[in-house]
């Protein structure tokens, strides 16, 4: 990673190639496809960011669904490249996520996180998130567990329920 933090802007179609090489990568077994992650990026019910390095490189995507003035709001995907990872770029990401869900009037915000990320599930929990269910072998073909989350929009962050 470079000197200067990624700039996080609105993804665009133009993007997608990009996104599509760090989501490769980043989920080699369960990638989405390039024709749900453009369906996705051009939806006026979802809401993605991409963290462009000075270079002009991308070190993060991270995507949102959440229509207008609705109550709930999800988390549909996040990913860092290895290179840029422990910067606080996740945090950026989703802290932007879940301030445009609150713009969009959504009260409360969910996401899935793999019951083998310790790391992701940490920061989730650091920006108020509570564990709400499991969702056996939801993450396929490896059949890992999914951890369902819940944040309460509006909520203080790091705040969890007993």
């Amino acid at each position: 990673m470079t000197d200067a933090a990624p700039v996080l802007r609105a993804a665009t179609e133009a993007d997608l190639d990009a996104i599509m090489a760090l989501e490769e990568s980043s989920f080699t077994s369960d990638a989405w496809s390039r024709d749900s992650m453009q369906r996705e990026i051009v939806s006026p019910f979802c809401h993605y960011l991409v963290a462009v390095r000075a270079d002009g490189g991308l070190a993060g995507y991270a995507g949102l669904l959440c229509p207008e003035g609705s109550s709930d709001a999800d988390i549909q995907t996040i990913a860092v490249d290895p290179a840029d990872r422990g910067h606080g770029l996740g945090r950026a990401l989703m802290t932007e996520l879940m301030a445009e869900a609150a713009r969009r009037r959504a009260r409360q915000i969910f996401l899935e996180v793999r019951a083998d990320n310790p790391v992701a599930h940490g920061l989730y929990r650091s920006l108020g998130f509570d564990d709400i269910a499991v969702r056996p072998n939801y993450y396929q073909p490896d059949g890992v567990d999914a951890v369902v989350m819940r944040a309460e929009l509006g909520r203080p962050a790091g705040r969890t329920s007993a």
